[in-house]
């Protein structure tokens, strides 16, 4: 299956939205849910057009992972840009559909956002996931993110004790 990764645009709302509300269980064996109000589809709309004016001010940039038919696979982020030590760093966010797990493609959208912020600033990106998503580490170390530290904070989420694993990748 061949891919693209799109920047986030308000025509993209109505099948983001179906995407979030369908892989919405899924997701939330990963992740904290974003709780009830944001599959709203006014407040969906509102937080989403957050996201744009954050990636017009420089602050994010939010891509959709498509395939060759233009339909939603996932997502791929880089948030919180900022300066540190002279270089533009940020946060990496992903998230797959569930029927797009275990067949490379988070892989690849990673692969393509490196690839396309090379000639940007940023310098760094950092991004972190749970001790027991092998899955998410394997994406991170596939695409040349070194494993920094696991913290020693334990948190519980959907009955499980987890730590975080955190990443970074250093453009060459």
């Amino acid at each position: 299956m061949d891919i693209v990764i799109e920047k986030l645009e308000e025509k993209d709302f109505e099948n983001l939205y179906t995407f979030e509300v369908e892989n919405r269980p899924f997701f939330e064996k990963f992740v904290p849910s974003r709780g009830d109000d944001y599959y709203k589809p006014e407040v969906f709309k509102v937080k989403n057009k957050h996201l744009l004016d954050e990636q017009d001010q420089g602050l994010s940039l939010f891509y959709l992972i498509k395939d060759e038919h233009h339909s939603i696979l996932g997502r791929i982020n880089v948030v919180d840009i900022h300066y540190s030590n002279k270089n533009r760093t940020g946060s990496l966010g992903y998230r797959l559909a569930q029927a797009c797990t275990g067949k490379g493609i988070a892989a690849r959208a990673l692969h393509l956002l490196l690839q396309t912020i090379v000639d940007s600033d940023i310098k760094e990106i950092h991004a972190k996931t749970t001790n027991n998503n092998t899955a998410s580490q394997k994406v991170l170390e596939k695409n040349g993110f070194e494993h920094i530290e696991t913290s020693d904070h334990e948190f519980e989420m959907n009955g499980q004790l987890l730590k975080f694993m955190n990443y970074k990748w250093i453009k060459k």
